[in-house]
């Protein structure tokens, strides 16, 4: 068998990724470096992506790739706009995500610092 052949499937589909007139701010949102920009960076994405699914509800068109892929954008938008909100917060910035400390139980396996295991008399 040739080498080209070993290589190369001829029944495998290759899938050439596909651009949507969205995804420019949203990458640009995913790629900012600069935390005091984000939260600008993630609305914009935010309004684009609202933008083309209003346009999708509207006209039935589209593709299916590009409907899943929106999804997964708010998706990753959503996480992303949570993780300013809370270096915003760390900052004294204003951020508004407000979080409630949590009260953990200590593990019943697993020592707390301070304290010793208990001995058998």
């Amino acid at each position: 068998m040739a080498i080209s052949q070993r290589l190369v499937d001829p029944y495998r589909e290759i899938k050439v990724p596909t651009s949507y007139s969205w995804q420019e701010s949203y990458q640009a949102a995913l790629l900012e470096t600069d935390w005091t920009k984000v939260q600008e960076r993630v609305q914009t994405a935010e309004s684009e992506i609202h933008q083309r699914r209003l346009v999708l509800s509207q006209d039935h068109g589209g593709t299916q790739e590009e409907r899943a892929a929106l999804v997964n954008a708010m998706s990753g938008l959503r996480v992303l706009g949570m993780n300013v909100a809370s270096w915003l917060e760390r900052q004294n910035l204003g951020g508004t995500l407000v979080r409630k400390p949590v009260q953990h139980e200590p593990h019943p396996f697993r020592p707390t610092f301070g304290s010793s295991p208990d001995k058998a008399s």
